[in-house]
């Protein structure tokens, strides 16, 4: 029991890890574009495949790159909460151990459900009185209505708002430019 809470407590915070050096990188000089990157993962997409963002959300969330980016856009907008939900309802969907399924769906309910929370996601109250019947028998599918609800808030909201930010366009022209240079 002991290690799937340690297990849990690195999954979580792995992603919390990630975004705060990306963080850190955004003051370096010399980063090959406007977003943060001075990992620089953005090097090696393609036009193409952020083009191909601007088609289709599912796309945009589906690549480990394009989500990053998403998630920083939403963080200088101080509204990343719905995709940290989203993201931890997708990871409590692939665990497959009872214990370590109810303690992350508590962690997903203290952080993003309970109306204590600081990152509170704007669900239907149906949907939340449901959820908290729930807790008492956690499953790794618990959130599902709820996600939806916020996968279609962020396709509404979030997502047009990232396709018109300086953020995107400039990732977009920074990119077709290298492979411009690239083709030359």
């Amino acid at each position: 029991m002991a290690s799937h809470r340690v297990q849990l407590s690195r999954r979580m915070s792995q992603a919390s890890s990630d975004s705060r050096s990306h963080r850190l990188c955004r003051r370096r000089p010399n980063t090959c574009c406007f977003c943060w990157c001075c990992c620089c993962s953005c090097r090696n997409l393609s036009p193409e495949e952020v083009t191909a963002w601007s088609q289709s959300f599912e796309q945009l969330l589906k690549h480990p790159t394009g989500k990053n980016i998403l998630m920083e856009f939403l963080r200088s907008e101080h509204s990343d909460e719905n995709i940290l939900f989203w993201l931890a309802c997708e990871e409590l969907k692939q665990e497959d151990h009872k214990a370590t399924i109810a303690e992350m769906a508590k962690s997903i309910y203290l952080d993003y459900i309970s109306i204590l929370s600081p990152k509170e996601v704007s669900i239907d109250a149906s949907v939340r009185e449901t959820i908290n019947k729930n807790m008492a028998m956690p499953t790794a599918d618990m959130f599902d209505e709820a996600q939806m609800q916020i996968y279609a808030l962020m396709h509404r909201d979030s997502y047009p708002r990232f396709l018109n930010s300086p953020m995107y366009k400039s990732l977009l022209q920074n990119v077709t430019a290298s492979g411009n240079a690239l083709d030359s």
